[in-house]
């Protein structure tokens, strides 16, 4: 099986999720060694979770399935480009590929336009949309230290 293969999977779980009802118009696909591991789909309105992104949800369910915080050897296809938080959590989940259909333009033009986001992470934090204030606290680095000094940490 190849990424076309995968990646109709995922736009087929789009699809169904959109005929369920259950949420907006994105699927997501996990795949290790040749086998879907998980499968994810947008469940944001119908779970009242803005976190609930079908990428998210099948970074979840791969993790769980894995018992581990990373997805190692992992490919995840996206019937669609990530949006800005899906993206993220891609990157730190580490997979070896993301694959994915549409683009970001072809969500925004169908009320899915995440290009607000994308343009207020390249601004300074003061010059933001979103009230964000930085306080100077003398234990801002505390929690940091502790981590450093720690013998229990796992790296990640």
């Amino acid at each position: 099986m190849d990424d076309n293969y995968y990646i109709e999977q995922a736009i087929n779980l789009a699809i169904e999720n959109v005929k369920s009802g259950k949420g907006g118009p994105f699927g997501a696909v996990i795949v290790k060694n040749g086998e879907i591991i998980a499968t994810g789909t947008n469940s944001v309105t119908s779970e009242n979770d803005p976190t609930a992104h079908a990428e998210v949800k099948a970074i979840r369910n791969a993790c769980e399935m894995l018992n581990s915080y990373q997805l190692d050897d992992c490919e995840i296809y996206s019937s669609c480009e990530p949006c800005p938080m899906c993206l993220g959590a891609i990157y730190w989940a580490r997979p070896k590929k993301l694959v994915f259909a549409a683009t970001k333009e072809d969500a925004a033009s169908a009320g899915f336009d995440d290009s607000y986001i994308y343009k207020e992470f390249s601004l300074n934090p003061s010059h933001r949309h979103l009230n964000t204030i930085t306080v100077n606290s003398e234990n801002k680095t505390k929690p940091f230290d502790i981590w450093n000094d720690s013998q229990a940490k796992i790296e990640y």
